[in-house]
């Protein structure tokens, strides 16, 4: 029986978190880079624990290369990992917005009265 490959070109890609321990998990699937870049930092945040986010070794983007069925995936680039929260633990309030005082400002025309 012959195989026929319908497709001869990658056409999907994926961004990966891969942990400390070497477990992997799927932050983010797309048609194009350009997708999963745009897109994989906002699931990053979504997706994950924040104890998991920490955890994150390297987040690495791939593509499928072959057929749908007989395809594997390639590594391809890693991206950067999102940012992480640095300064305030999770029991902490954020900080509480202020109000600022508020002086009007005084004019040379203000201080002197005009005569008509």
């Amino acid at each position: 029986m012959p195989v026929y490959r319908t497709e001869a070109k990658l056409q999907s890609w994926r961004a990966l978190a891969v942990f400390e321990d070497g477990s992997e998990c799927l932050i983010f699937l797309g048609r194009s880079t350009t997708q999963v870049r745009a897109g994989y930092g906002a699931a990053f945040a979504e997706i994950l624990e924040p104890d998991e986010r920490a955890r994150v070794q390297n987040i690495v983007l791939q593509c499928w290369d072959g057929a749908p069925d007989e395809g594997r995936w390639v590594t391809k680039n890693n991206l950067n990992i999102p940012l992480r929260a640095t300064g305030a633990k999770e029991d902490e309030e954020a900080p509480k917005p202020r109000i600022l005082a508020f002086r009007a400002r005084t004019t040379e025309t203000d201080k002197t009265a005009v005569a008509t």
